[in-house]
């Protein structure tokens, strides 16, 4: 991972390379020179200061996983790279019959006819009435109901009429997902691995360092500037559980997803390079100065000029969170709505 921008460092250099700072005493005025004239003035504000890191990412559809099918015979239809297949549509035709994806994490791993009870019985109940068959219950228990309800299915699929699930038949996804390969072609057997997907979806997928990566949690906010200077918004989706391994000179990666919450700005772009944004730090409820109004100090540290009514003097702070162009500040008994000199 790249860290292209960095805010919220701590660091005196970034005062330093912030703004410029003079040297002054905390009292009695500058160390070698007269108090600078009246001049720009800020205000010290109790704000949230929340500071963010820009890194690299990839707008894609995500990490591409095969589907293993069970099918006897001879595959005889396959879809095309970028097609998007729902739940109860087929991934392919294996001796001209359709072997159909099912929405779910649990595979199919046995035959179900009335008796059979599990989740896998849920699951199957669960994805029947999302096709709109009705008439059962959805629960774990395969009744004589629910093969009513598989024999209609059975029916509209061109299957013998049986009321009985076999899983070699039935493949299992989470959710609609987008072929992004297919390592067979017709003619070849159906048993195997006969494609490769992906979600339906665009998401950004970033490497990020695997010492770095305990901001990633699920539904972190995230922001994705794309290519044409556009900003969408996202929420870390996923965190892969094996680094990479480092290339030279480089630390160990983890993959983060991060799943868009609007499409909208994405027009047809569909892949490339994108930039992900995310908070870093967060200080809610602080005094906050710009930090160009910090001076260093002659005896070491950081002030701030008060100014009260027609008088200026020195105070020194402790600095805490810099960000966006501010600083948390701390001590010299500063409130907020105190008048902060600028120096030039």
């Amino acid at each position: 991972m790249r860290r292209r921008i960095i805010a919220g460092a701590t660091a005196a250099a970034a005062v330093l390379v912030a703004a410029p700072v003079v040297a002054f005493r905390s009292r009695g005025g500058p160390a070698d020179s007269p108090p600078p004239p009246a001049g720009a003035t800020a205000t010290v504000r109790r704000e949230t200061l929340s500071g963010s890191v820009t890194v690299d990412g990839k707008l894609g559809y995500g990490e591409q996983v095969p589907i293993i099918a069970k099918a006897p015979g001879t595959v005889t239809w396959l879809p095309r790279v970028g097609d998007t297949i729902d739940p109860g549509e087929p991934v392919l035709r294996a001796d001209n019959l359709p072997v159909v994806l099912l929405d779910g994490v649990l595979p199919m791993y046995r035959e179900l006819r009335p008796g059979a009870e599990g989740p896998d019985v849920a699951l199957l109940e669960r994805n029947l009435r999302d096709l709109g068959y009705a008439g059962f219950t959805v629960d774990d228990e395969y009744t004589g109901l629910t093969a009513r309800a598989v024999r209609r299915w059975q029916k509209h699929l061109g299957r013998e009429e049986t009321g009985v699930v076999d899983p070699s038949w039935l493949v299992v996804a989470d959710g609609a997902i987008r072929v992004a390969a297919l390592p067979v072609r017709p003619g070849a057997a159906a048993t195997g691995e006969v494609l490769e997907y992906t979600g339906a979806e665009s998401v950004v997928t970033v490497d990020v360092e695997a010492d770095g990566a305990g901001w990633a949690r699920p539904g972190v906010k995230v922001t994705i500037t794309l290519p044409d200077g556009k900003r969408t918004p996202g929420a870390v989706a996923s965190i892969g559980a094996k680094a990479s391994p480092p290339e030279s000179g480089e630390e160990p990666t983890i993959p983060v997803t991060v799943a868009l919450t609007s499409t909208a700005a994405l027009g047809k772009l569909r892949e490339g390079p994108v930039t992900a944004t995310y908070v870093s730090e967060q200080r809610r409820n602080v005094l906050t100065v710009p930090v160009a109004a910090l001076v260093a100090l002659a005896e070491g540290g950081y002030g701030v000029e008060v100014v009260e009514g027609g008088a200026r003097r020195f105070v020194a702070v402790e600095v805490g969170l810099f960000a966006g162009g501010k600083v948390e500040v701390r001590g010299g008994g500063l409130a907020a709505g105190t008048t902060v000199g600028m120096p030039t």
